[in-house]
């Protein structure tokens, strides 16, 4: 049991030869990879270890909002609020704020492991969000892959707007992104001002160079698209996926209902590593929903709880698979 976590604290899960390691820092996955029967190491994300070593939003969890708020200013129920202006690419808001907090371990196990925290509204009512969460995000490892679920909980006295996102980057072995293919179950997405904050335009992606529905290869193309009216199969679910022939390697990110945009990104930012991987971001609301709220924002009344999960399996893949 981690008790004081430091941006240094992780935990090794092991299933089979799956391992991941998360950290009660910011409740981030830091690492998920393959140990082969050569002793070798096959990475799925794109990781890092020690928390000076992240780039980007590596891992990040991101809530209580996912992507941009314009200019970090939103109304809610009467309030006008304004957010931290964050983000490096312009005056807005990014990514929420507990990604860069100290979170409580609820549960460490060889193959799972549970992080809780609780945001008081007194404390953050600063931060422009004055609202009371309690939130766990749980990573388990099992014969499917690496599943990831959160639970949000409203423990103060007021409606409060709720988005949750995750941010890992994904690799299939290629030395950049380029060479990969990918799979994008979005119709649809957000166009975007050159503050990378959306103009309030849903793009139709059918016919475009961004219709990604069925496989294409990256390319040099530079995503940083937010993808929205996700195509889902009768399960329910959404599946984005990336793979290379060359490799053999083919990676799903399975979404349940609760997710209804994807962010995806190739780095093109990170000055140190350009388009070593892709960002491919399950959101439950697309980017600047505190602003739009019919893109999915959650509206969690007093005592409601929000849940959902996201799974990572990884597959052999050759051509014509």
């Amino acid at each position: 049991m981690i008790i004081d976590p430091t941006p240094d604290s992780e935990i090794l899960l092991l299933f089979d030869n799956q391992r991941a390691v998360v950290s009660p820092w910011g409740a981030s996955l830091r690492r998920y990879f393959l140990v082969e029967a050569d002793g070798g190491e096959t990475d799925i994300l794109w990781g890092y270890s020690g928390g000076g070593n992240k780039k980007g939003g590596q891992g990040d969890v991101l809530i209580p909002f996912p992507g941009r708020v314009a200019e970090g200013c939103y109304s809610f129920d009467g309030q006008v609020l304004q957010l931290d202006r964050n983000d490096k690419e312009g005056p807005n808001a990014i990514h929420g704020f507990v990604r860069t907090l100290p979170w409580k371990t609820t549960r460490a196990e060889l193959g799972c492991a549970s992080f809780e925290i609780c945001l008081d509204a007194e404390s953050y009512g600063r931060r422009g969000y004055p609202f009371s969460l309690n939130i766990r995000v749980t990573y388990t490892l099992n014969r499917q892959g690496l599943s990831c679920a959160f639970a949000v909980q409203n423990v103060g006295h007021q409606a409060a707007p709720v988005g949750v996102g995750f941010h890992p980057y994904f690799t299939v072995d290629t030395a950049l992104i380029d060479e990969a293919e990918v799979r994008i179950p979005g119709a649809g997405y957000l166009e975007f001002n050159e503050r990378l904050a959306p103009t309030g335009t849903i793009v139709s992606a059918a016919g475009t160079e961004w219709d990604f529905r069925d496989y294409c290869q990256i390319g040099d193309r530079r995503f940083n698209h937010c993808y929205v009216h996700l195509e889902r199969d009768a399960a329910g679910m959404a599946t984005a996926s990336l793979r290379h022939h060359g490799s053999g390697r083919a990676i799903d990110i399975v979404m349940d209902r609760s997710f209804s945009a994807v962010v995806v990104y190739t780095g093109d930012a990170i000055t140190e590593a350009p388009r070593r991987a892709c960002a491919i971001e399950p959101m439950t609301c697309a980017t600047d929903a505190f602003n739009h709220p019919e893109w999915g924002l959650t509206r969690l009344l007093p005592q409601e709880t929000f849940s959902g999960q996201y799974r990572i399996e990884h597959r052999r893949y050759s051509a014509g698979l």
